[in-house]
């Protein structure tokens, strides 16, 4: 790379100084979204969209030095343009557009390309080259569209509301979890959040998002409050003394990896539904043929499979680049 380098601090833009979404502290960070692996505490100066302020604040301190744009709306250093452009992955995420000498590079961040109602819909920007995550980049990943994965939940909701018990489900704080509070059907009961949840909430309310506001699980809260709710937690919460206080309960999960056989099992679930915040191997190679970039860097999950399906199968240099971005993980804590 030249007008991108992957530095020991991450993904470095010489001619602008800037880095996006570095892992180590730097002096001017370019964040493509608010999760953790992308967004780390100890940069002298952030940029990142506007809906991602608040979170940042709430994740890396108020005392942060940030500046949020729109998309679309560029600003010029040393020469280079730099926009922000809708990932679709969780509200404010963005792909970073850089221009220089006629010369364009996108670094995606993580996106997915269905609409999910929540986040800025995911825009293809054409460029001569693009970094893109695969962290479900094989075959046997394809997702089905989330109104049918909402009518399962808001089914097996209800089917668990009849039988006297309550429901627990477990995503992201950040970006899943709101997803489907918008998501859910609010004439089966009462729908509760996590605190961890609950904060992202507000954060994300702050800004403008549009989440319906649900109330926080707090330790006045009445346990008969519970009865035939559904309740909103991260995947750290899973198996801990906080659960007691939802007993009779019926667990679920909310994620890409429910796609596998035996990940259910795995992570001691009693349900998993197919929801992810990443493009599934057809949307991956839909984004990337709309960008019509000559050379695709990959970062994070199948990345040596996946390029050699597009070498191969659609002639696209390709080359994996070694980050710590980390994608979705099944047993994740924070996002």
């Amino acid at each position: 790379m030249s007008l991108l380098e992957l530095t020991p601090s991450g993904l470095y833009c010489p001619q602008a100084d800037i880095f996006i979404d570095p892992w180590k502290p730097v002096d001017k960070a370019v964040i493509t979204h608010a999760h953790a692996d992308h967004s780390r505490w100890g940069m002298k100066h952030y940029l990142a969209h506007h809906h991602s302020e608040e979170v940042m604040k709430l994740r890396l301190g108020q005392d942060i030095n940030i500046h949020t744009v729109g998309y679309n709306d560029p600003i010029s250093i040393n020469g280079v343009d730099i926009s922000l452009h809708p990932a679709g992955h969780i509200p404010g995420s963005s792909q970073i557009k850089l221009a220089y000498k006629g010369k364009i590079v996108v670094v995606s961040g993580d996106y997915k390309v269905e609409d999910d109602g929540l986040s800025a819909a995911f825009e293809p920007v054409k460029c001569h080259e693009f970094v893109s995550e695969c962290t479900f980049g094989l075959p046997i990943y394809k997702w089905e569209s989330q109104d049918l994965i909402f009518q399962k939940i808001n089914t097996w909701w209800k089917s668990n509301a009849d039988q006297g018990r309550n429901t627990v489900l477990f995503a992201y704080s950040l970006g899943k979890a709101q997803r489907i509070i918008n998501n859910l059907d609010l004439s089966i009961g009462e729908v509760f959040a996590h605190g961890a949840v609950w904060n992202t909430n507000q954060a994300l309310i702050a800004n403008g998002v549009k989440v319906v506001d649900i109330e926080k699980v707090t330790q006045d809260t009445p346990k008969n409050r519970f009865k035939g709710s559904l309740i909103i937690a991260p995947p750290s919460a899973m198996g801990t003394p906080w659960m007691k206080k939802f007993s009779p309960y019926r667990t679920g999960i909310c994620s890409g990896w429910m796609n596998i056989r035996g990940a259910r099992r795995r992570s001691a679930a009693d349900a998993g539904f197919v929801l992810s915040d990443h493009a599934d191997w057809e949307g991956l190679i839909t984004a990337i043929q709309a960008t019509e970039a000559e050379k695709v860097y990959l970062t994070h999950g199948s990345t040596a499979v996946f390029g050699k399906y597009l070498q191969e199968e659609l002639r696209i240099h390709s080359v994996e680049l070694e980050t710590l971005f980390e994608g979705d993980r099944l047993d994740a804590s924070e996002d």
